[in-house]
């Protein structure tokens, strides 16, 4: 059975191939499913650890239904996917004698959901995992261990915008952009779906792969292609919003932040989803006084600008079309707007897209299925072919500043894999230099680092700017630098090693190096790391 997972900030939604109905459905897993009429089967994405040691936990509306989401206990975990990965976590619970990470809480989660899937399904062959873009490396490593474990023949891995394409299904359309505004993430990625040669079976690059079994290179239909045209994304979602509420409630009603008001905002937010005004009622159980919570949707939207959320939206939005640009495409050439995610059904979202497309383009009718949906068409013929996030480059002396930098040889937007190698030539910089030294490094899209830590029960994330560009080094360790052995030692003055750098179908970064004096392969296709 086949079956895909878009593991959400907010809400898990699974779905599996039906092979009678040729169709995608998703699933309701009893118990842990929220069964109601407006939405299809949604798993809140909560997490209750009973006892850390043995790894006794309560998950989805388990949580819920037992009122354990209300009561602000460190065992209780909400929007913990927004922390897997993150570079600076600050204070985190410790349970029963440990110490609980966003990563352990995670796997907890998403080992219990496969859990109780397997038996209802007969046991799983295949399965689809979707991933955000933002913090893409970490969180997909992550990810990929979480899957080691799994009795799964075939676990593959899909960006969540662009399984959502898929999901709309739209293949007939030249350029989409998804714009997927879940609990945590914001992402936009603009997508071309293309019809491959007849006959091309081969796999194009798959993000993950377990197993060796490949449904793509038995199948006999004609592979489809989705080509990653652009990205961009970050830490924004439906979670700030709910914060904000709280906050706006806190100053103007004196309202206690609890997990029970923070619940009660998040009702208000999807009320304004579907009417012009929302209200709750609070009771506090320590004054014994009661609150009535009240918001229109012109609050709403004030508190929202207040936090510069749409100048937030209109950046992410300026440097999709800039990527998109540098590849020939223009405004007026993206031929549909598909928005996925509980965020986009806020009027105030719509309203913004709307200011840079048409009406008719832009489509809402599918907001929590259609990511988990789409990413079943991976196991149906479609293959995906990706563009690498991050650019690469090597450090160097800048003689000028005193001090070392980066230059860039791997462009972020590079499609994998390559076909064409990059070259470079370098040369001794002392007199009988016995060896050639290189650092390679993940150059950041921008400054500083994402810290994610609890404000009492919240989880905040902010970006700490440090005025420079982060790089993460791949190879910066004894023994790894060394490229080049040279036999007879080199000299300024000239080239003495030629460099080719190539990504493959998996994302691995590979060099290989020529001496150019004395002709020899110092190495060939050496593995540095798998990029993102």
């Amino acid at each position: 059975m086949a079956i895909a997972i878009d593991f959400g900030t907010s809400n898990t939604v699974i779905a599996r191939w039906n092979p009678v109905t040729q169709q995608a459905e998703t699933l309701s897993l009893p118990g842990l499913s929220i069964q109601q009429s407006l939405n299809p089967p949604l798993i809140p994405s909560l997490v209750y650890v009973e006892d850390a040691a043995q790894s006794k936990i309560l998950v989805g509306q388990q949580v819920r239904d037992r009122g354990l989401d209300l009561k602000g206990e460190a065992r209780f975990f909400r929007s913990f996917k927004r922390g897997i990965g993150a570079e600076i976590q600050g204070f985190l619970p410790e349970l029963d004698g440990q110490i609980v990470t966003f990563e352990q809480v995670g796997q907890w989660f998403l080992s219990q959901v496969i859990e109780q899937l397997a038996p209802l399904e007969g046991g799983l062959d295949s399965l689809v995992l979707t991933v955000p873009v933002d913090s893409f490396e970490a969180y997909r490593h992550w990810l990929g261990k979480v899957c080691q474990s799994l009795p799964v023949e075939q676990v593959r891995m899909l960006d969540e915008p662009t399984a959502a394409a898929l999901g709309y299904g739209l293949a007939d359309r030249e350029n989409l952009l998804v714009i997927d505004f879940g609990g945590g993430t914001l992402d936009l990625s603009l997508v071309g779906l293309d019809k491959g040669p007849q006959g091309n079976t081969k796999p194009i690059g798959f993000l993950l792969k377990f197993g060796n079994k490949s449904l793509a290179e038995n199948s006999k239909q004609k592979v489809k292609t989705a080509r990653v045209l652009a990205k961009a994304g970050q830490n924004l979602g439906g979670t700030d919003i709910d914060n904000w509420l709280v906050d706006y409630f806190a100053k103007t009603q004196g309202l206690a932040v609890s997990p029970l008001t923070t619940r009660l905002a998040e009702k208000i937010k999807i009320q304004l989803s579907t009417q012009n005004q929302a209200s709750e009622v609070y009771f506090d159980d320590e004054t014994f006084e009661s609150y009535e919570l009240n918001l229109d949707r012109d609050n709403l939207e004030n508190i929202l600008k207040e936090h510069a959320f749409f100048e937030r939206l209109d950046d992410l939005m300026t440097n999709l079309l800039q990527q998109a640009r540098r590849q020939g495409i223009e405004l007026t050439d993206i031929n549909a707007v598909l928005l996925v995610g509980g965020t986009v059904q806020l009027p105030a979202v719509q309203t913004w897209v709307k200011q840079y497309f048409a009406p008719e383009k832009i489509r809402c009718e599918r907001p929590f299925e259609a990511i988990a949906q789409g990413a079943l068409q991976l196991s149906q013929g479609i293959e995906i072919k990706d563009f690498l996030y991050h650019s690469y480059g090597i450090r160097y002396w800048d003689r000028r500043n005193q001090r070392h930098s980066w230059h860039p040889i791997i462009r972020s937007g590079q499609a994998y894999p390559m076909n064409q190698p990059v070259e470079l030539f370098l040369g001794a910089s002392v007199e009988n230099q016995p060896s050639i030294e290189l650092i390679i490094g993940e150059l950041g899209a921008d400054t500083g680092n994402t810290e994610v830590y609890f404000d009492g029960d919240r989880l905040i994330t902010r970006r700490l700017d440090s005025g420079e560009t982060t790089v993460k080094p791949l190879n910066d360790t004894a023994g790894a630098r060394t490229i080049a052995q040279l036999t007879p030692s080199g000299y300024p003055g000239s080239d003495r090693v030629k460099i080719l750098f190539q990504v493959d179908e998996q994302r691995f970064l590979r060099i290989s190096v020529e001496d150019l004096l004395t002709n020899d392969t110092l190495l060939e296709n050496q593995l540095v790391a798998q990029l993102s």
